[in-house]
């Protein structure tokens, strides 16, 4: 079959403000995630395997620490001489200049790029979800379908009012969608991840701009417009699929993947690929007790840690105990401390005292001080 040229836009300017201090410093794409990757490798490991090498990072809050990471697209084989991966900033100067107030709006903005790329499909993700997924089985549901608009939907288990919800038809055809619902109807939920065809995009957001004095995100313009005027259909992905908005989803993802419900991240087939730094293998000290747990390059580890998720450098040391938390790069647990369901920030400093319980999840940020408390699940 021949891949049809597609561009793909992965939204990574979106500032994550429901996850506190982790991503005060940095973009949500780059938070650190299952100890030795970042959000943004999902989405970029998801590419690569599909076969995609035209790939525009749509950027706005805090990039550097992406940028760093993304080390020109070299660890998804993006650092070519034709195509592969693109850094979008805001600029000034041109139509389309300045800050986007939402998704829809960022798209808008580039519209005047796209039209000149002239891809067939054009393929907008987000960068916030935990997920596996081949791009080109979506092309094969809308290119059979002869759609506008694809999205890729599946079904949560929580309720579904952060989401765009979605209903459809029994030959797949979206007949309904509404955007963070007060009361959603049914629990099938848009996973962000959208297939465009170009000229149905290009035109759904001139007349979206046309009917709005403001852009914002997607859910409020450009996808219930194309339900109403166009043909939208849904790809079901019934895999495991998980957005890391919050700091509950956050801590639970990491709890699944300890627990085995999770991704599989290590799958030979299809490996999550990142840019690693290089650093010695974790050192298990011989007065240290650990149990069902991910334990990155670089940490030590001589106190006693249970259901935990270390990162790169991560201390623990003798006679301090961490229990189902998640420990950032560099954190710090001295001898004394006794953690319990706590999520630290990179290079926390914890004190020498007992924090968080079972009941709740509890986040430090770098200075060691509890930022916020949310209950579990």
């Amino acid at each position: 079959m021949r891949i049809p040229r597609i561009l793909a836009l992965v939204l990574a300017g979106g500032k994550g403000s429901r996850l506190g201090p982790l991503t005060e410093h940095r973009a949500k794409p780059a938070l650190p995630v299952a100890g030795t990757y970042r959000l943004i490798d999902v989405a970029m490991s998801n590419l690569m395997h599909s076969h995609i090498s035209n790939v525009w990072m749509v950027q706005q809050y805090l990039p550097h620490g992406l940028n760093e990471h993304l080390a020109n697209g070299r660890p998804w084989d993006l650092d070519r001489s034709h195509g592969g991966l693109q850094v979008l900033p805001p600029y000034q100067g041109a139509e389309g200049e300045g800050f986007a107030e939402g998704n829809t709006d960022a798209l808008h903005r580039h519209r005047g790029l796209i039209r000149a790329f002239d891809p067939e499909l054009v393929l907008v993700l987000s960068a916030d979800h935990l997920y596996t997924l081949d791009y080109l089985d979506v092309v094969d549901t809308h290119r059979a379908a002869g759609a506008d608009l694809t999205m890729v939907t599946t079904q949560v288990d929580e309720e579904p009012t952060r989401y765009g919800v979605v209903q459809v038809d029994g030959g797949g055809r979206v007949t309904g969608f509404a955007y963070k619902p007060e009361e959603p109807v049914g629990r099938l939920v848009a996973a962000e991840v959208l297939l465009y065809s170009t000229g149905a995009l290009l035109d759904a957001l001139e007349a979206v701009a046309a009917e709005h004095e403001q852009l914002g995100d997607y859910g409020e313009d450009l996808v219930p417009h194309l339900v109403e005027h166009g043909l939208v259909v849904e790809h079901r992905l019934d895999g495991y699929w998980r957005d890391l908005g919050t700091i509950a989803s956050y801590w639970s993802a990491h709890m699944q993947l300890l627990d085995g419900d999770g991704p599989r991240m290590d799958d030979p087939a299809w490996p999550i690929l990142s840019a690693q730094p290089q650093l010695l293998p974790a050192r298990i000290e011989r007065s240290a007790q650990v149990h069902d747990s991910l334990v990155a390059a670089g940490a030590q580890v001589r106190g006693t840690v249970e259901r935990c998720v270390l990162g790169p450098r991560v201390v623990v040391e003798a006679g301090a105990v961490v229990r189902s938390s998640v420990l950032l790069d560099g954190a710090h647990v001295p001898a004394g401390a006794v953690l319990d369901h706590v999520v630290a920030d990179v290079g926390a400093r914890l004190p020498a005292a007992e924090v968080g319980w079972a009941g709740e999840i509890t986040v430090v940020d770098a200075d060691g001080a509890v930022a916020l408390r949310e209950p579990v699940g």
